[in-house]
């Protein structure tokens, strides 16, 4: 009964499918309820009465219809919705063929059209299209580089502004330190009254002795020259720092020069001694009159040139000391270095040592203890101009021009060697000690054959008794510095008129110098503190004061001697240099020696200042210093950088000295600078990357900075020394002494450019 009822449900429900997919779209929605339940498709009260009557109670029947309605309601809602969708489909489907039968027909009817004339239309517009994008990349060309060019201009005026401002506040400062100045003159008149009121009422109430002090120093104070005043600041943060940094640099000097003067090892001094003979030092010491000082020249000489082989003080001690009364250039080979044979520095030290010689017209001594040239070194040695031959040349020479050439063969004197007492006035040679030969005993037996001794050879007794190439004979070291001394005070050598023996000491402590400089190059000071701690009475005539304001001019002395003082006070001007030339011409006409302090970065540079002809202007101070004929001195305290170091007297001028102090840079520019401009070069040819600059810089700037220090300068002999700068007044006297054995020279400029 079951089944044929299911079938009878299953019936109406096919019949409503049939119903509902045969009418119209609208009816077929109406069987779906608001709620998207479908509505019944039978009676169920008919299906339960029926289902009562056979046997079912109304409960099981009630149960049993609902369960085949939720099935039949379920199945016909899914069908329902089916048939909805595919009409709808249907009908989109009908649109879409409408559509494209219109967009078809409307195509066909395109590709009959002409197009030529919208085609040409089209390339016509696009060409003018193309023009106006070239008018405008030309527009946007032009504006860039009048911007550019703006920007360039601008960046100019401002650079000028920028100079011309400097320059205003130097002019202020140096207005400044004019009022100043005078200031602290009307002090010192007021304070030379002061002294002369205390003199005289010394006279009364003062013991004897004070009252020479008062006068003495009144004296100073009415000296036709000016006092600098004092200005440093003692206890200022500045001083203290300087003089620390100086003091250490200082240390780390004395402690160079002292193991350089140690020579040789101890192994090799201890031989040497064991042989009877003196150390070098000893021999110069006993050579020089009792107390005299000696003026040793570059004590540094070949530091850390050839590696492991330490040549000490290049294996040779040159300097200008007193012997019997007369200044003489000494010439002394330190046979624990190396054998004392000759290194490349040996010889150009051993050169330099007889050009000093000859500028100043000093007897020379050589005390000869060597093995002749370095072998290994033969290319540097040997062949050149200014190689082992220069020293013969020069000897021969200076004995030409009267000046005294002395040898004492204390050693061996082999090869080359031979020929410096040879070609002396005078030779002394040490019997059993003392050799000369042109080949040793081992090249004699080589060349010849013969087998013979040192001394059969070359030694004292054949020389003195036969052969005549020496002309005294001495028994030991002492001895021979002896002769050398009875040899040097038979010269009858004349010197032009000393200096006063009596000279005023600075009235400032030199020992300050530190403080006032210091070792940070980028630090000012005024330099005329430093002329003050180094003149006789801290006293200056100054020359143009009021002009050229960067260069510090004027006439002073140093132990009595007169001098004309060149200082640097900044980077040099247009008007500073013209200033230079004309001191430096007035002391050539004077005869006054003249006294460099470099401490410079350079020439002004810029639009402006070539304007101004600062080329022009510079190369007066150069033609100037070039040709004036008067000793000069020149001291590096500080800077020498690039053309200021050639204005300023540098080692290609040919000074009489030059000396560096320990915070004294020399190089062509600064590191920084020269390691911005060859990073710029490779910036602009596209081989240097922006990230990539510092790291390109740092080791520029680490080579300028070792080539540029005073220690790889003297070295190699690009000065005589790297001196104490409280030593600067004691050897710069040393200097002036020996400078006036020559006499004075006539002086002739070249062209000027005005």
């Amino acid at each position: 009964m079951l089944s044929s009822l299911g079938l009878s449900l299953l019936r109406q429900g096919r019949a409503a499918f049939t119903l509902s997919h045969g009418t119209s779209l609208a009816r077929q929605r109406r069987w779906l309820g608001g709620n998207g339940q479908s509505r019944h498709l039978f009676d169920t009260d008919r299906v339960v009465r029926r289902l009562e009557a056979q046997g079912f109670s109304r409960q099981q029947a009630t149960s049993m219809v609902s369960a085949l309605t939720s099935v039949l309601d379920e199945s016909t809602r899914t069908i329902l919705h089916t048939i909805v969708t595919k009409a709808d489909q249907d009908k989109t489907l009908y649109m879409y063929k409408v559509d494209f039968a219109q967009l078809k027909s409307e195509m066909q009817m395109m590709e009959k059209t002409d197009f030529s004339m919208m085609k040409a239309e089209n390339e016509r517009l696009t060409g003018e299209v193309s023009k106006l994008k070239q008018k405008l990349r030309e527009e946007i060309t032009r504006t860039q580089a009048g911007v550019r060019l703006d920007m360039s201009l601008e960046k100019g005026r401002a650079r000028d502004e920028r100079a011309q401002h400097e320059i205003k506040i130097r002019e202020t400062d140096t207005k400044i330190e004019q009022e100043i100045s005078g200031l602290r003159m009307q002090m010192e008149s007021i304070k030379f009254s002061i002294l002369q009121h205390a003199a005289i009422a010394g006279r009364l109430l003062a013991p004897t002795a004070r009252r020479g002090a008062v006068l003495t120093r009144a004296r100073r104070f009415s000296s036709d020259m000016t006092v600098i005043p004092d200005t440093v600041d003692r206890r200022s943060a500045e001083f203290e720092e300087n003089a620390r940094s100086m003091a250490d640099a200082v240390a780390d000097l004395e402690a160079r020069v002292r193991q350089a003067a140690l020579g040789g090892s101890a192994a090799a001094r201890q031989k040497h001694t064991a042989r009877g003979k003196l150390l070098p030092r000893e021999r110069v010491a006993r050579l020089l009159d009792a107390g005299a000082p000696f003026l040793e020249l570059s004590a540094l000489a070949g530091l850390g040139l050839y590696g492991d082989a330490d040549v000490a003080g290049g294996g040779v001690i040159t300097g200008v000391g007193r012997v019997s009364g007369v200044e003489c250039m000494v010439v002394a080979n330190d046979a624990t270095v190396k054998g004392g044979t000759y290194y490349p520095i040996t010889v150009k030290k051993h050169v330099r040592a007889q050009e000093i010689a000859r500028e100043n017209r000093l007897p020379c001594v050589y005390l000869v203890d060597s093995g002749g040239a370095n072998l290994p070194h033969q290319a540097q040695v040997f062949p050149d101009r200014d190689h082992f031959g220069r020293i013969f040349f020069n000897q021969a020479t200076m004995s030409a021009q009267g000046i005294p050439q002395i040898a004492v063969v204390m050693g061996s004197c082999t090869a080359g060697g031979a020929y410096v007492p040879a070609m002396a006035d005078e030779s002394i040679i040490v019997r059993r000690q003392g050799t000369i030969f042109l080949a040793g005993p081992p090249l004699v037996r080589a060349a010849t054959g013969e087998v013979v001794s040192a001394e059969d050879l070359g030694g004292a007794d054949l020389h003195c008794r036969a052969s005549g190439v020496t002309d005294h004979l001495a028994v030991d070291d002492a001895h021979a510095l002896a002769l050398a001394r009875e040899c040097v005070a038979q010269l009858s050598w004349r010197k032009r008129a000393e200096p006063p023996a009596a000279f005023d000491e600075p009235l400032y402590a030199a020992a300050e110098l530190g403080g006032v400089v210091g070792t940070n190059l980028r630090r000012a000071y005024d330099v005329r503190q430093v002329i003050a701690r180094l003149v006789d009475g801290s006293r200056m005539h100054e020359f143009k004061r009021l002009f050229g304001a960067t260069l510090v001019t004027g006439f002073a002395h140093v132990h009595g001697h007169a001098v004309g003082i060149v200082a640097n006070n900044g980077v040099l001007f247009g008007d500073a240099a013209q200033k230079g030339a004309h001191f430096v011409e007035l002391c050539a006409q004077r005869g006054v020696p003249l006294v460099f302090l470099q401490n410079i970065t350079g020439f002004m540079v810029g639009r402006q200042a070539e304007a101004a002809g600062i080329a022009k202007h510079g190369a007066k101070l150069v033609t100037a210093v070039a040709c004036a004929q008067v000793p000069k001195f020149t001291f590096l305290i500080g800077g020498s950088f690039g053309a200021g170091n050639y204005g300023m007297c540098g080692r290609a001028y040919s000074p009489r000295f030059l000396w560096m102090w320990p915070n004294a840079r020399v190089s062509v520019m600064g590191g920084e600078q020269a390691a911005g401009v060859l990073a710029q070069v490779k910036t602009d040819a596209g081989a240097l990357a922006p990230e990539d600059v510092e790291a390109f810089k740092r080791p520029i700037v680490e080579k300028y900075d070792s080539e540029g220090h005073p220690y790889y300068a003297s070295a190699r002999l690009w000065d005589d020394g790297v001196v104490r700068p409280e030593d600067t007044r004691r050897v710069l006297a040393l200097g002036l002494s020996a400078a006036r054995n020559q006499p004075p020279q006539p002086t002739r400029f070249g062209v000027f450019r005005m």
